[in-house]
């Protein structure tokens, strides 16, 4: 071993350092073998004490010794390489001889490598300084400069100070606006430091160096061009200060346009303002006023359509041969969702119209008139005389999606190597009811006529298990992983791997058993039954695994759902008696849950034949599909503003049960262990598949849960509401509390899927509206849910066709809402949005009578949204029903 090679490996790196200085061009690359020799080794050799010590050395050695730039760039950017690297002084002191030709092309490649791959900026920038060529304009050479004027501040500089210093000022400045996601980082600091990024850069460009049509040119075009909200804050902020002349302003009347029109709220104000500023001071065309007025009022931005409103009855108070141009625009607010910003635009034509001399422009409004709601429709006639159109009035027709129909279970895997798949594909992703047992069937079926067969086709995914590499620590490690105080099944696939862990020989028999007799540890949480049951299953199946196989499991439903067909467990239990294989009892205890009632006709044929068997098993499930199923009772309790329902015994669940089936059946407290290690929303679906005619169960279980989406911001629960939906059974106040706490919910993707999940009860025929608008009243009183909120989930529920469904429920919730104004109770924050959206399906789906207390909230003073609301509401419900031609 070469001396130069004995310092790497050892990590001596002053001892490096001095070899690598002493060394010719030829020596150098003479070493190249050798190094990445050592560089191969290290790959393949556990992260440990000597591999930590050579990293670094190597790093510099390999650095000096390749000739080429490109080989030098792919070596420092290298990710085998991201270990405490030496210092960039010390890499430019090792590489300063080279010629600055090479040095420039080596910074050039540093600087196109992406910012993720580490590349220090004061490596890439005393690169530059050495060979004295032009600066990358590159993402990572930007970002790297940026931060680094942030980081390197000295006592007593500005940030301007250090901008006017810089060598490269231009070209950076510059390429700052082609960067993409840089407004987080111009932020950076500017409480910290004397100025900011745009307070700097606007300096800069009133006495020199950076010219400041370039500037302002860039920042709008960069504005236009979009991007993330922080690139919109930074680069506004940028023109803000900047503060543009008038000539400035006037020059780039078409991008205020197109900013007014596309860009984010922030900016669009900006231009809007700009725009304004120039219509009042007669340098805006009233032409190039309505073009702006027609993209502004088309945005759903309630605060610029007002703004753009009111900037039109400026100019039209102050320029009255505008109106013919001008009222067509103002026209534009007729077609708005709010009915506020609609009365606006209404009372600015009445106010404007007679300036008109035109007629086409009263046709004009004539025209749009008929998009304004049915309570403005009256006036616009009087404005505009003539008498309003009489409504054709249709039959409603309600439009709810068809209700989801459960698909049949593929067969069983035929081969070994189809179960190892249907496995592999489990294990990729969360899987679906369907997924999961027909994965958990295929091991099972296989794992007792081929063993050995099954333990070869499942080769590549015991490659895949960390437990599988462990060999140091053989069975203790995979049992440590699974096995943790009597239980540790966290996901679908954790229980698949302990299935899997078993035919490896990774988990011991003694083990298994110890865990079928103790049972899974109860955690005291909400939903601790559910998983004991879903534990005690699997637990049992690896365990007659490893001593007595399975042929087959008893409770693979039938049904995507869960359901198990009465007449195929009869034919399970019959294959069972002939083939005389022992029933495990948990599978069996599943397959009971699981089994079809609803059908009382096929119930009792199949519990005929179920008697016949002369077995245990079928008379338990003879007796099981002709007995009563009762529902649980319920009780109600409120612990910080949530409603929350607890679920009474349900016996039938206990009775004959194995020990970890029991606690189905006890009682639902909903106050007790709200979170746990079992927080896993993609196990939750299997849960569904537990008691699939027994959905209000399951909702209880979920309950506490779903009121945290509400109340405390939580995210992800409401992604299973839909396939509860789907489940059978009553639905009863857990399921519509659910609903409720989920409409609420603070992420879009929660509200989203429970107005799927509403859809489809309702598609079925499960939704009590008047259970679910008390249920909201309930909780709007309490402060639980935020109106707001449930007014954007309403809207979109109503808007797939749902108007009358909508409505019924808001029929229920409104009255004691709004009966609180009656006795001078301060209105919920939001419930003119909630009003608005019953408005709204009333004038859809025909609704008309009376409404208890609407009258008293629209009788109230004031232009609020919730009288407005009110208003419009009431006038809808009072319009007489018109009788089909």
């Amino acid at each position: 071993m070469s001396e130069l090679m004995d310092a790497v490996r050892s990590g001596h790196k002053g001892r490096t350092v001095s070899l690598l200085e002493a060394l010719t061009d030829a020596e150098r690359r003479s070493h190249l073998t050798e190094l990445k020799e050592l560089r191969k080794e290290l790959r393949a050799a556990p992260w440990d004490a000597p591999a930590r010590r050579a990293y670094p050395t190597l790093y510099l050695a390999g650095i000096v010794c390749q000739t080429g730039a490109s080989a030098v760039a792919a070596w420092i950017a290298a990710s085998d390489m991201r270990w405490p690297t030496p210092s960039p002084g010390l890499l430019l002191r090792l590489l300063g001889g080279r010629p600055a030709d090479w040095l420039a092309d080596l910074a050039h490649r540093l600087a196109q490598r992406p910012e993720s791959t580490g590349v220090s900026y004061p490596l890439m920038s005393g690169l530059v300084r050495l060979a004295g060529c032009p600066a990358p304009t590159t993402d990572a050479y930007v970002r790297g400069w940026v931060g680094d004027l942030e980081d390197n501040r000295q006592r007593g500089c500005t940030l301007e100070d250090r901008l006017r210093a810089d060598p490269h000022l231009e070209p950076m400045v510059s390429a700052l606006f082609e960067t993409n996601d840089i407004g987080g980082r111009l932020e950076w600091g500017a409480g910290q430091v004397p100025g900011t990024w745009a307070g700097a850069l606007a300096r800069l460009t009133v006495d020199g160096p950076l010219d400041r049509k370039m500037i302002v040119d860039a920042c709008v075009s960069r504005l236009l061009r979009g991007g993330t909200s922080s690139d919109s804050r930074a680069f506004l902020r940028l023109l803000t200060a900047l503060d543009l002349t008038r000539e400035e302003r006037s020059e780039r009347v078409a991008d205020w346009q197109g900013l007014a029109s596309d860009a984010p709220s922030p900016v669009a104000a900006h231009a809007q303002t700009v725009l304004g500023e120039l219509a009042l001071a007669g340098e805006l065309t009233p032409r190039q006023l309505a073009e702006m007025s027609g993209a502004v009022l088309f945005r759903t931005e309630k605060k610029l359509v007002r703004s753009q409103l009111v900037l039109l009855g400026k100019v039209l108070a102050q320029d009255a041969a505008s109106a013919d141009t001008l009222l067509p625009a103002v026209a534009q607010g007729f077609g708005h969702q709010d009915p506020d910003i609609q009365e606006r635009a209404l009372k600015l034509a009445e106010r404007h119209l007679k300036k008109a001399s035109d007629p086409g422009t009263r046709a004009e409004l004539l025209l749009v008139a008929e998009q304004l709601h049915p309570g403005l429709r009256t006036r616009a006639a009087d404005l505009l005389g003539t008498s309003p159109a009489a409504p054709e009035e249709e039959d409603y027709q309600e439009y709810l999606p068809p209700f989801p129909e459960p698909t049949r279970l593929a067969p069983p895997p035929a081969t070994a190597p189809e179960a190892a798949e249907e496995v592999s594909a489990a294990l990729a992703s969360p899987p679906s009811v369907a997924e999961f047992e027909r994965a958990l069937d295929g091991l099972v079926r296989w794992a007792h006529q081929d063993q050995k067969g099954l333990s070869a086709a499942l080769e590549p995914v015991f490659a895949r298990c960390w437990w599988d590499k462990d060999e140091a620590q053989g069975a203790r490690s995979a049992e440590s992983r699974f096995i943790t105080n009597g239980s540790g099944v966290f996901t679908a696939s954790s229980g698949l791997e302990i299935l899997l862990a078993t035919v490896r020989g990774k988990i011991r028999t003694g083990k298994l058993l110890a865990v079928v007799r103790t049972g899974v540890s109860p955690s005291g949480c909400a939903h601790a039954a559910p998983a004991a049951a879903f534990e005690a299953r699997l637990w049992e199946v690896a365990y007659r695994i490893r001593t007595e196989p399975l042929p087959f499991l008893l409770s693979t439903p039938t049904w995507s759902t869960g359901l198990l067909e009465p007449d195929e467990l009869v034919d399970r239990l019959d294959a069972y008696r002939r083939s005389g294989a022992r029933v495990a009892e948990t599978d069996f205890a599943q397959a009971l849950l699981r089994v079809r009632r609803a059908d009382p006709v096929a119930a009792a044929a199949a519990a005929g034949r179920a008697a016949a068997l002369g077995t245990a098993e079928g008379a338990r499930l003879a007796a099981w599909l002709t007995a009563e199923v009762p529902q649980p009772t319920s009780s109600r309790r409120t612990h910080g503003g949530r409603l929350l329902v607890e679920l009474n015994e349900v016996p039938d669940l206990q009775d004959g049960f194995p020990d970890a089936y029991r606690p189905l059946g006890e009682p639902v407290r909903g106050f007790k262990g709200w979170q746990c290690y079992r927080h896993d929303h993609a196990l939750q679906r299997q849960w569904l598949a537990i008691l699939p005619e027994r959905r209000e169960l399951t909702a209880g279980w979920l309950l506490p849960e779903m009121s945290l989406l509400a109340v405390d911001g939580a995210r992800g629960t409401a992604g299973v509401l839909p396939q509860l939906a789907e489940t059978g059974g009553a639905a009863g106040e857990a399921l519509h509390l659910c609903l409720a706490y989920g409409l609420s919910a603070r992420h879009p993707e929660d509200r989203l899927a429970t107005v799927d999940a509403l859809l489809t009860l309702a598609a079925g025929g499960g939704l009590s509206a008047e259970r679910l608008g008390t249920e909201i009243r309930l909780l709007i009183r309490t402060g639980a849910l935020k109106p707001t909120r449930l007014a954007e989930s309403l809207r979109t529920a109503a808007a797939t066709g749902a108007y009358r469904t909508v409505w019924e429920v808001l029929e229920h919730a409104l009255p004691p809402l709004l009966a609180d104004l009656s006795f001078g109770g301060t209105p919920a924050h939001g419930l003119g949005d909630l009003v608005g959206v019953a408005a709204e399906c009333a004038e859809r789906c025909g609704a008309r009578g009376a409404l208890p207390h609407l009258d008293r909230a629209a009788e109230r003073r004031g232009t609020s949204m919730l009288v407005t609301q009110a208003r419009r509401l009431r006038d809808t419900l009072a319009t007489p029903a018109t009788s089909p031609q």
